[in-house]
């Protein structure tokens, strides 16, 4: 058996004539390395991949990689600990680690023109928990030691650590609802952030779906919040950055921008001027995948005024630092910081402004009349569906989004009445707005054709289901052609050939 593989990798090495050739081995010599341990996990990854070769993937929140990037992660950085920050480290040993990190983070602070860099955090959750904390370190914690004329925290009384607990319970963060396309960690109720500020949202207009500006200014006088938080994960506009600059000076206020979603719009110049949140907050979260297409991961862009407390993030807000991932981030950083990358990003958002025009001209009804950015919402309430039914009808034909709420949703969280739909993925594909124009063909074939079942038992026998639906075979059948075809056109990491894998790895 190893004999007869190692004669089918002799195939593939002798191949190796350019880099993408290079990658397939790279690709293959780490599945047999898995295989030989456990062939379930191979095989798995192996389906992964076929699963994303017969799947269109449009979820705003992922992408894809480079091969690059994922070979990156893969090296003996796992097995180190290196709690501490560059050439500040718990540990001895860490010379190396210092390398990478500090590497990452000076490509980071160069593609996006910022002051500070932090790349340990594991996503932008942990991003943002930083955030708060070295925030209130910097706002509340340092300004009462100054009072007190102490140096540190340890030197503090009982007495006067519990008043300082109190200050730091009474702080106050204004942030977009979640339900007005806000995240989870902007102090949503279920959140761990709204049990450590006292939180207030600001949502969209009621009618245009549109944040107003002179609205969340009077918010933030009348509230008077320490941090005023910017930033989305379902909002598929432009925010002004210059604006919430100005009304969190007027407040005296911090301003935290979560760009998570659109980093890689940032860093690939499509966003610029007062849409570039670097030029304009105080400190900046993100994740390192999404739009930036790097490994999952998180960092923190951050004046220099917090990045004292911002480098001391582990271990006192988050656990040890993944070496082999920030060197994935750096390999990341060092290709987005190229023409190719730009081009990459403006051809997100106009695929994304195409298709969502195209869906409008399919009869559905397209949240704020379109998008400025990688992603749109679709409601699908008008058509009689809940968001759990358009998600599935529209997996039945190869694609995968995800079922959003939308603002002032009857439907609730799970069952939703809206699609979030984004081009990231498929613009790393190589599809451009023609391919725009016939995916959106498929989805008002779908949804228009899509119907909710009737609840067949129990109390609620006779009434339209929220989560079964109905749909014919024939228009299944049609609009996965269509699918099927345009995966076949731009197959993902065409460089791996899954006939080989499945051959070797059987």
């Amino acid at each position: 058996m190893v004999a007869n593989i190692n004669s089918m990798f002799k195939e593939q090495f002798a191949k190796i004539n350019d880099m993408s050739n290079l990658s397939s081995v790279a690709y293959l010599a780490s599945l047999q390395l898995v295989h030989s341990i456990d062939p379930s996990i191979s095989k798995a990854i192996i389906q992964e991949l076929i699963d994303q070769r017969t799947n269109l993937k449009m979820i705003a929140s992922e992408n894809f990689s480079s091969i690059s990037v994922q070979m990156a992660q893969a090296n003996l950085f796992t097995d180190k600990y290196a709690e501490g920050f560059p050439f500040h480290r718990f540990y001895a040993g860490c010379d190396n680690v210092d390398t990478i990190e500090s590497r990452a983070a000076d490509l980071a602070t160069d593609l996006f023109n910022a002051e500070h860099a932090y790349v340990q955090p594991h996503s932008g959750a942990d991003a943002n928990l930083i955030a708060y904390w070295a925030i209130l370190s910097t706002k509340v914690q340092e300004p009462y030691l100054r009072k007190l004329d102490k140096k540190d925290i340890t030197s503090l009384t009982t007495s006067e650590w519990n008043e300082l607990r109190q200050l730091f319970g009474n702080q106050k963060l204004l942030a977009m609802n979640y339900y007005s396309g806000g995240h989870l960690s902007h102090g949503y109720r279920h959140n761990v952030s709204s049990r450590m500020f006292q939180v207030q949202n600001y949502d969209v207009d009621q009618h245009t779906k549109l944040l107003d500006y002179d609205v969340i200014r009077k918010q933030a006088k009348e509230f008077k919040p320490l941090i005023l938080l910017a930033g989305y994960s379902a909002y598929s506009r432009l925010v002004d950055f210059k604006i919430m600059k100005e009304i969190a000076d007027e407040v005296g206020a911090v301003l935290m921008v979560d760009m998570a979603h659109f980093s890689g719009l940032v860093a690939g110049k499509t966003l610029v001027d007062q849409y570039n949140p670097v030029e304009y907050a105080d400190i900046v979260t993100s994740t390192t995948h999404k739009t930036l297409r790097g490994p999952r991961g998180g960092m923190i862009l951050c004046k220099n005024e917090y990045k004292d407390f911002v480098n001391k993030g582990c271990p006192l807000v988050i656990g040890g630092p993944l070496p082999h991932v920030m060197a994935a981030k750096a390999v990341a950083f060092a290709e987005a910081n190229t023409q190719d990358f730009q081009k990459y990003t403006q051809s997100i958002v106009d695929n994304a402004k195409v298709f969502a025009q195209a869906c409008i001209d399919n009869g559905l009804e397209v949240l704020t009349g379109g998008t400025d950015n990688h992603l749109l919402l679709i409601d699908v309430s008008k058509l009689g569906l809940t968001g759990r039914q358009a998600e599935k009808s529209i997996r039945d034909v190869g694609i995968t989004i995800n079922r959003n709420s939308l603002p002032f949703d009857t439907n609730g969280a799970w069952y939703t009445s809206g699609l979030r739909i984004g081009t990231p993925a498929i613009t790393t594909l190589g599809m451009g707005t023609s391919e725009m124009k016939e995916i959106a063909n498929v989805f008002g074939k779908v949804l228009l054709n899509t119907n909710p079942d009737t609840i067949k038992t129990g109390k609620s026998a006779g009434a339209l289901s929220k989560a079964n639906y109905t749909i014919s075979k024939s228009v299944i059948s049609e609009a996965s052609d269509i699918v099927t075809n345009l995966l076949n056109n731009f197959p993902v990491y065409p460089e791996l050939d899954i006939e080989f894998m499945q051959r070797v790895f059987s």
